[in-house]
């Protein structure tokens, strides 16, 4: 019998969001690297990723608990997936970026209701069952497809360029720090807060190495960005496999 006690999630400390950092840029220019390097398209590259993170999110909840691995396999997906979701909309859609940041913003505060009025709690620390994973997991594919989009919104809908938009990300997110340690606003809040934050900051980031140095960008291409990303990620998870290791021990 599956225990429904056992550790689903990680806590929320600094390594997660260094690992987050990394898995949401590496997602940015993953997904750029398929649709436009590989030139896949919008369309077939979120069916490729749809199905990887189906697959992935399936063998997640057949497990049951928290690995680092496939933890953060299924996050790097929702990561890839929301790229190419909220390009798909802004570019192919033409819904532009401040359109498409709403209607994502609105799918955020639905899916985050729903979870909400099921469960009682929007704890992303504390999820005792699989239909909370569930929601766990669908608020984070949503809230990675708006970092996305408002990361391009502040880049390009408002014309700040790369290294402008990852300033005042930065700002935003070193105030939302404070807020944690200094006030007594909700830690849950200020979570979703700092977390739709770190995807445009991801996303700006990966921009800011890939795209032509004449749009603002270092010209480091979507291969070599994602190839160096995903380093990061895995030297991080190899932390984080003996540390789990260690407690279990």
């Amino acid at each position: 019998m599956q225990d429904i006690t056992a550790k689903r999630v990680p806590h929320i400390i600094l390594s997660y969001w260094v690992i987050k950092i990394a898995s949401t840029t590496l997602g940015e220019t993953g997904a750029d690297m398929f649709s436009m390097t590989f030139n896949l398209g919008y369309e077939n590259t979120i069916l490729i990723f749809l199905g990887v993170f189906l697959l992935l999110l399936g063998f997640k909840m057949v497990l049951g608990r928290y690995t680092p691995t496939s933890y953060w396999l299924v996050f790097t997906a929702t990561a890839t997936l929301g790229t190419g979701i909220s390009d798909f909309m802004d570019r192919t859609l033409q819904l532009g970026y401040a359109d498409g940041s709403l209607i994502l913003s609105s799918a955020l505060l639905i899916t985050l209701a729903v979870w909400y009025l099921s469960e009682r709690s929007l704890s992303v620390e504390h999820i005792p069952t699989a239909r909370a994973e569930l929601f766990y997991w669908a608020a984070f594919l949503v809230a990675n497809t708006l970092g996305t989009a408002a990361g391009d919104f502040l880049s390009d809908g408002l014309g700040l360029g790369f290294s402008e938009s990852a300033m005042v990300i930065t700002g935003l997110l070193v105030a939302t720090a404070l807020a944690h340690y200094f006030t007594r606003i909700s830690g849950v809040f200020l979570f979703w807060v700092a977390f739709v934050l770190t995807r445009p900051f991801g996303a700006t980031f990966g921009d800011l190495l890939t795209k032509p140095v004449n749009h603002g960008g270092l010209d480091l291409g979507t291969i070599g960005a994602s190839v160096f990303f995903a380093m990061i990620m895995f030297t991080a998870l190899l932390r984080e496999a003996r540390i789990e290791r260690v407690k279990v021990d």
